[in-house]
């Protein structure tokens, strides 16, 4: 009875306690920062008695020039692009393009309503018509004051009153020629062209919506001629010209490219303190008109830095760490990583010039 009364009252939390102290224990005695009898620096795990593996490859650490390199977030844009808007205002009967869709030049893109055009232009020709008829009258009366003033059966005043009243009717006459030309330009513009080959990159406008001008119904730009627009920091557009290399990235692509300096904004933003760059990109698969990319650029100057290959390097979860060679033995060395250049790694901290590591520790098993 009293000894079930003893385990009745033991802890509850005493058991997983002692369970996740025990796993410590094993961890630490496995990555050697217990048991040693030998005390190791910061950041090193003391040695146990491995052997430098036969034929191993061994690098002797030293400093590099490494780029203070920076990324500039920017945007995937067509070098042509347009906004198709009406010039005048009409009701939209029709749109028949859809964002994606390919189309060609002079590809009909949308139809508009044409009743108060076509009545402005039926107007324009019959005061057209009219014209014509008042000039052909007032040339055949001017051509008969001519015979009879010849024959000096006429006066000479109503001599120039027929010359100018003929004069007259043929101006209104070319007037009203240049009214219903105007209309009937006018009547076709109820119909909205593609100006060149192009993708439509939105539909701003639906069929019943009022076109007014100047306010797009599509948009329209050309896949094969793209750019890539950021704004960098004005102390680093300083070391930016015209037709210079640069490096781009496109992390959904997963892919990089050397692009060019294609254009600069004459000035920087007084508020950001940025200045815009576009460089013209190639021809990369996949590539869209709107998508996000990077532009990397050097634009501080270059510095001394620790590094080594990314295949020396082993990974134990969220740690890193390196071979280091003591004489023929080695031991595991926790490190501190910065920024990666190619296959090239900067160590921050836990190692020092001119030790020695193995190249290839992070493949070992």
């Amino acid at each position: 009875m009293t000894e079930h009364l003893s385990e009745s009252n033991t802890p509850k939390w005493l058991i997983p306690a002692a369970a996740i102290t025990a796993l410590l224990l094993v961890i630490l005695f496995a990555l050697g920062i217990l048991g040693g009898d030998e005390k190791t620096e910061a950041g090193t795990t003391a040695g146990i008695g491995e052997a430098l593996p036969s034929g191993a490859q061994t690098l002797k650490v030293g400093k590099q020039t490494a780029d203070n390199g920076l990324s500039w977030q920017g945007v995937v844009r067509s070098r042509v692009a347009a906004k198709i808007a009406p010039k005048l205002n009409a009701r939209i009967l029709e749109i028949t393009v859809h964002p994606g869709d390919k189309v060609k030049k002079g590809d009909v893109i949308a139809r508009l309503d044409d009743r108060d055009l076509r009545a402005a232009y039926q107007a324009a020709s019959a005061a057209q018509a009219a014209a014509q008829a008042q000039a052909a009258q007032a040339g055949a009366d001017e051509k008969r004051m001519v015979e009879l003033y010849e024959k000096q059966a006429a006066t000479r005043q109503n001599y120039d009153a027929a010359l100018a009243q003929a004069k007259a009717a043929r101006a209104m006459a070319n007037q009203a020629a240049s009214g219903a030309q105007q209309s009937q330009v006018m009547l076709g513009e109820n119909v909205l062209y593609a100006p060149f080959d192009a993708i439509v990159g939105e539909r701003l406008q639906e069929p019943g919506d009022m076109g007014l001008p100047n306010q797009p119904i599509v948009t329209l730009h050309k896949p094969d001629d793209l750019r890539l627009e950021a704004s960098i920091a004005s102390h680093c557009a300083a070391s930016v010209k015209l037709g210079m290399s640069v490096k781009v990235r496109f992390d959904t692509l997963q892919q990089s490219a050397t692009g060019t300096i294609d254009e600069m904004a004459p000035e920087i933003d007084p508020q950001t303190r940025t200045q815009d760059i576009k460089v013209k990109l190639p021809k990369i698969e996949g590539l869209q008109h709107g998508q996000f990319g990077w532009l990397e650029l050097g634009c501080e100057t270059a510095q001394q830095a620790l590094m080594i290959p990314a295949a020396a390097i082993l990974h134990y979860g969220q740690l890193e760490a390196v071979k280091v060679i003591d004489g023929e033995r080695l031991s595991t060395r926790h490190i501190r990583t910065g920024k990666t250049y190619g296959e090239q790694v900067e160590v921050l901290s836990g190692l020092h010039e001119g030790e020695t590591i193995l190249s290839n520790g992070g493949q070992l098993p």
